[in-house]
């Protein structure tokens, strides 16, 4: 197990490594990241009598609920813009899309699907990124789940046989209108057969039975399979496929006895995409996966890129930050970024590495007007900070207001390109609003609006990070030294404004959920409100520099209220930067793990412990729950005075709940251990399967400090004397399902993990290698040849320019040789650990 220390809460994050029992060698650890963005459809079929669809998508991961986009109405070709990243540490084996009609009545109808195996988004270097057709929903391809087995090759002259221990399956499909299966095995061998017994209503049967078959002597060397099958038992009709295992008699040749989980797969039937009959839909899909190795590896590298910041290089451009940038694709820049911030979060020098690229992108500007214009890494690392530290700042300033607008949905237009009068409010007794009152009614609500929102900006000096405030002052000293000029007076200030209101609020405004204030993207008459309230937030951070210069006239009206705004944004700027940098921890730069701070709240139906017989709508009691990182607390109101509270450090598991246990869907489970060891589990219903998501992230983000975490939980629930979910008696049995504690969504509020941070500036680092290389090594020989050569051939040419400019030559070559030697002692070190593991692999036989 490595320990990696987070500076920012003075704990540690375990990773857990495999250990080779034999050995007791430490095997490195996976990570695993899965981006996905869902774009839009086309021509898809019409479900409804009125020739159209109303559709929304459900992504699973092996099977699982993990996102639900929102429902499009009555649209074949619908847009969502909807996109995720998901945490997979255990990895995964297939990601899969289904289109769905939602209908008012009844069940809703299934459209198609796209499925996608790990191995064929892995194969693309970066990513999936195109149309693609979707195909039938075939139920002998919906398979799901493990099952547990023990394999052992009998061999007694003459004779020879194959037992096989059916032990278990875990998280097998439900076939039956009641959300369960009525499972039973079944085993074939070269027109053999032998079956277990059927478990009656359940997806994590337990059989315990022992299957033999008899063999023949030839049979064993012709290379064939066994073939296990679980099937869904029908009293009517024909029996339900449930997925199945091929195990090659070649295995137990080597090894007589295998024993272990394996994963159940589909029949292999070839998918049909109809043709593109069932329309297409757009996706972006990145996988990015990656070995980590222990900490004390990767610690060469951190001392390098801290010393660039504590102890900055007197020759420019030989720092590893900036090698690091070189070698930086524009697509990548944005996540070398965000890695980058983490990094130097961890260490407690953010404000100093944010300094150091500040002040050299200041350095190197002649002309204000296009300071920190470009997609640099000082400009990508300054706004992926302000997300990483201001997320629940931001919230905080702007969520009410984006309720409203979203809750109000008022009809505002001031183009009158654009002016619809049918859909403005009707007036009594005359009709329709002309052109005229629209904009004017627009208008008045627009700076309605508007006022709210820059009031509520700049009356938040004292809820700013401190830590947010002290870079925004070195940047404004940096700024100051470069342009002291008069004329130059207002760059100060846009070089602050222009991350804090257009880099960080207005995006916030123009797409709320993108920044976690919207649970899903807004409609179209509230996405014009947004676009209108983003375009003057922009005007405002600009400092209304940029007033009736641009092609958008028709805003001129909000003009009057944008420069009223500007001395306020000054004022506030000033105050904001008007800090004492030694007063600023540098231990909590992440508000998210203060105590005081709530990270996520909102109305959840906890389950009542007692009662168990109540029905469902007496069951569920409307509480208000507040989640940091010590506690997570519930209490009828939001106002209310009286809280009940868990400990976050006592939770050992924070895992979905079956359907069949309550008969509701988008449950979770908390469960705590107690001073004496005993367990007790909350039910918490959620409002629908995001929001299931949501919760399970950040309480699993929270409790990942936890050193009793479960390895293992129970889906249903214990009633009438029995779990639900594998009908075991025994209360305090072993759970029958894996727990998933460290699957989570990505987002801002992600822990640090300086180990996997780090390998993805090794990654990067090592991908540029050669340009590395060719730049500050093969061509610095090149260099202080022809200076030699110019010297012996010009002897007026002064010593001392010479001089410098070897010297010179050999800093940087010294700094880019200790960079490499670095990434190549990393390499060296993936390579062994791969070995080994290959040659341990060798030696084993392991189930898939």
């Amino acid at each position: 197990m490595s320990v990696q220390f987070d500076y920012m809460k003075g704990k540690c994050i375990h990773r857990t490594k495999r250990i080779c029992k034999k050995k007791k060698k430490i095997i490195m650890a996976k990570n695993t990241s899965l981006y996905f963005r869902i774009v839009e459809g086309r021509n898809l079929p019409a479900k409804d009598v009125s020739g159209t669809s109303d559709p929304y998508c459900i992504v699973k991961v092996d099977n699982e609920v993990v996102a639900r986009t929102a429902t499009v109405w009555k649209n074949l070709n619908p847009f969502w813009g909807e996109e995720y990243t998901l945490h997979l540490p255990m990895g995964f084996h297939s990601l899969s899309f289904y289109v769905m009609d939602e209908d008012t009545i009844g069940h809703d109808d299934v459209i198609g699907k796209i499925s996608l195996n790990k191995e064929a988004i892995g194969s693309q270097a970066k990513g999936l990124d195109n149309w693609m057709n979707l195909t039938r929903v075939d139920p002998d391809e919906e398979v799901q789940g493990e099952i547990h087995l023990g394999l052992e090759l009998l061999r007694d002259p003459p004779w020879t046989g194959l037992r096989c221990h059916v032990i278990e399956a875990r998280d097998l499909a439900p076939r039956d209108i009641s959300g369960t299966s009525d499972p039973f095995a079944r085993i074939l061998f070269n027109n053999r057969t032998a079956e277990t017994s059927i478990i009656k209503k359940t997806r994590f049967p337990h059989w315990d039975e022992v299957l033999e078959l008899e063999l023949e002597g030839s049979e064993v060397a012709e290379g064939r399979s066994l073939t296990l099958e679980v099937w869904d038992w029908d009293l009517v009709g024909k029996n339900d496929f449930l997925g199945k295992v091929e195990i090659p008699l070649e295995c137990l040749q080597r090894s007589p006895q295998v024993r272990g989980w394996f994963r159940l797969l589909p029949l292999g039937n070839m998918e049909d995409d109809a043709g593109g009959k069932l329309g297409a839909l757009r996706l972006t899909i990145r996988l990015a996966e990656d070995r980590i190795l222990p900490s004390m590896y990767y610690q060469p590298l951190i001392d390098l890129l801290v010393e660039s910041v504590i102890c900055p290089a007197e020759v420019e451009d030989t720092t590893p930050l900036i090698m690091l940038e070189e070698v930086t694709t524009v697509e990548s820049r944005q996540d070398v970024a965000m890695t980058l911030v983490k990094i130097y979060l961890g260490q407690g020098l953010v404000v100093p590495f944010l300094d150091y690229l500040n002040m050299r992108e200041v350095n190197q500007t002649s002309d204000p007007n296009t300071l920190f214009r470009s997609n640099s890494l000082a400009s990508k690392a300054m706004e992926q900070f302000m997300k990483a530290v201001g997320m629940l700042y931001l919230h905080e300033v702007l969520k009410p207001i984006v309720n409203r607008i979203f809750d109000e949905k008022k009809y505002i237009e001031l183009d009158p390109c654009k002016i619809e009068l049918n859909r403005s409010r009707r007036i009594p007794f005359k009709g329709s609003a002309s052109e005229a009152e629209v904009r004017e009614s627009s208008l008045e609500l627009l700076r309605a609006y508007l006022s709210d929102i820059m009031d509520s900006i700049v009356g938040s000096v004292v809820q700013c990070p401190p830590v947010m405030r002290v870079a925004f002052k070195q940047l404004h000293k940096r700024v100051e030294e470069q342009f002291p000029e008069a004329e130059n007076e207002d760059v100060k200030y846009l070089a602050i404004s222009g991350f804090f209101f257009l880099r960080f609020f207005a995006p916030a405004i123009l797409t709320p959920k993108l920044f976690n204030l919207r649970d899903h993207h807004a409609d179209t008459r509230t996405s014009r409100t947004l676009l209108l309230l983003a375009k003057a937030v922009q005007s405002i951070g600009n400092l209304g520099l940029q007033l009736g210069h641009g092609k958008e006239q028709w805003m001129a009206p909000l003009h009057p209220f944008i420069l009223q705004s500007v001395s306020c944004v000054k004022d506030f700027l000033d105050k904001l930067i008007d800090i004492d940098n030694e007063n600023v921890s540098e231990v909590h730069q992440r508000a998210v793990f203060l105590p005081s701070v709530t990270v996520k709240e909102g109305y959840l139906h906890k389950r009542k412990a007692e009662s168990p017989q109540l029905l469902t709508r007496f069951a569920f009691k409307k509480r208000y729950f507040w989640l940091s990182s010590e506690t997570l607390s519930y209490a009828k109101s939001p106002d209310w005075q009286v809280r009940s509270s868990i400990p976050v450090q006592r939770i050992c598991a924070v895992e979905r709940v079956d359907e069949n246990a309550f008969q509701q869907q988008n449950m979770m489970q908390v469960v705590t251990q107690d001073n004496d060891g005993q367990l007790h589990t909350m039910y918490i219903l959620c409002k629908n399967v995001n929001a299931l998501n949501q919760w399970l992230s950040s309480i699993r983000k929270a409790s990942i400090y936890n050193e009793r975490m479960l390895p293992s939980f129970h889906p249903g629930a214990h009633r009438s004397g029995k779990w639900s979910c594998c009908l075991q008696s025994d209360r305090t049995v072993h759970g029958c399902s894996r727990t998933h504690s460290a699957v989570t969504l990505g987002d801002w509020s992600d822990p640090l993990d300086p180990d996997a941070e780090t390998q993805t500036i090794y990654r990067q680092l090592l991908h540029g290698r050669d340009k590395l290389r060719k730049k500050y090594l093969e061509s610095a020989d090149a260099e202080t040849a022809i200076d030699q050569e110019e010297r012996k051939h010009s002897p007026r040419i002064r010593p001392d320019r010479v001089e410098r400019s070897r010297n010179f030559h050999e800093h940087r070559m010294a700094a880019a040789a200790r960079l490499l030697d670095v990434v190549q002692d990393l390499e060296r070190a993936h390579q062994a650990f791969e070995r080994r593991e290959r040659e341990e692999a060798a030696n084993e036989i392991l189930p898939p």
